[in-house]
């Protein structure tokens, strides 16, 4: 084995949650891994220790100017009783241009996925069996430097820590409601808007409170120029079916490069469906909403797979899409790449990866 961290093992082990009764991302395991990068040195000591806090010097670059990124992934427990991760060089290739965007050392992507699989291994028995559930996955790299002058940190903190879970929504595929934001900017073309990092979402919170406050699970981001363009959802890459097309946008540099979008495009393609990426109007939605050709509209993410959308509000209009209940294409997709996650159905395409 290339990469190989020693491990040292927690001597106060913490209970595990009912996996009966399992929020998302509340929990976490025993262990965590850490790496630090320091200029001159690049990534070294690599390790895989007990889940603790993290100290840090108050004037860390993190805190005051927030040079962060983090990624997202799952361990799904098989159907035979393996576990395997889901296309998790994705997320590594990911990290490294979100890397690039925001002046953190590159990763060797090989040994990004080792330590995932490692500390993975590590707390395996944490991994819930229960249909719905999986281990998330959460790698991130933070700015340690002290100083408060504006430049690039000379050294960071790779860590790696996990989290049982079950759906991100409570009520799993029961279709969400969703307010198109018009008034807000979640990212422009030049921005960070395809990089992973916390900014991004720190920016979207007060349209995310907004659309809350008026009874709304989610919010639907419009391109940040013209307040025209559907984007992608807070928290997701976003997927509209109307009439036999399955629109979502293109990827511009304004919205995330999702990983299960990357997935659904592929798989949707390979089954026939009509896919295209690229610019849609709200405008156009709404018309094929007053046109009845509005079938279908779902959202795709790590932590959700597939959400079912059920309720559109754009200003005055509130649409109903397929009678509030998830839709052909979406079911279809959850089953198939949830299926494939879970070893419930073959993987052709070399997506997954046991953790071994």
């Amino acid at each position: 084995m290339k990469y190989e961290f020693p491990v040292t093992r927690t001597t106060n082990p913490k209970a595990k949650p009912d996996p009966n009764n399992l929020p998302f991302g509340k929990f976490f395991t025993d262990h965590m891994f850490i790496i630090e990068y320091d200029e001159g040195q690049g990534w070294h000591d690599g390790r895989i220790v007990p889940y603790a806090p993290v100290e840090l010097d108050p004037a860390a670059v993190v805190f005051h100017y927030g040079q962060e990124m983090f990624e997202g992934l799952k361990a799904y427990r098989t159907v035979s009783g393996g576990v395997q991760l889901f296309r998790p060089d994705m997320n590594a290739k990911r990290t490294n241009n979100t890397n690039d965007r925001l002046c953190i050392p590159a990763v060797d992507e090989e040994m990004y996925v080792e330590a995932v699989k490692q500390i993975v291994k590590v707390d395996a028995d944490w991994i819930p069996d229960k249909k719905d559930t999986s281990l998330y996955i959460r790698p991130f790299i933070i700015a340690t430097e002290p100083t408060l002058g504006i430049h690039v940190s000379r050294s960071y903190k790779f860590i790696i820590i996990l989290s049982p879970s079950g759906p991100y929504y409570a009520n799993g595929l029961e279709p969400t409601k969703l307010y198109v934001e018009d008034k807000y900017v979640r990212a422009t073309a030049g921005g960070t808007g395809e990089a992973k990092c916390g900014g991004n979402y720190a920016a979207s919170l007060k349209a995310q409170v907004v659309a809350a406050e008026a009874g709304y699970d989610q919010i639907l981001w419009l391109d940040g120029v013209e307040r025209k363009y559907v984007e992608e959802v807070g928290t997701s890459n976003a997927f509209f079916v109307i009439g036999d097309e399955v629109v979502t946008a293109p990827l511009e540099g304004t919205i995330l490069p999702g990983i299960t979008r990357n997935s659904c495009i592929q798989v949707l393609k390979d089954n026939g469906y009509k896919v295209s990426e690229r610019r849609m109007s709200i405008d156009e939605v709404v018309e094929a909403y007053n046109k009845g050709m509005f079938n279908e509209m779902f959202a795709s993410g790590t932590a959700a797979i597939i959400s079912p959308v059920g309720t559109l509000k754009y200003k005055d209009t509130v649409m109903s899409i397929n009678g509030g209940k998830i839709g052909p294409v979406a079911q279809f997709l959850y089953d198939t790449i949830y299926g494939i996650q879970t070893g419930a159905v073959e993987d052709t395409y070399g997506w997954t990866v046991p953790v071994e």
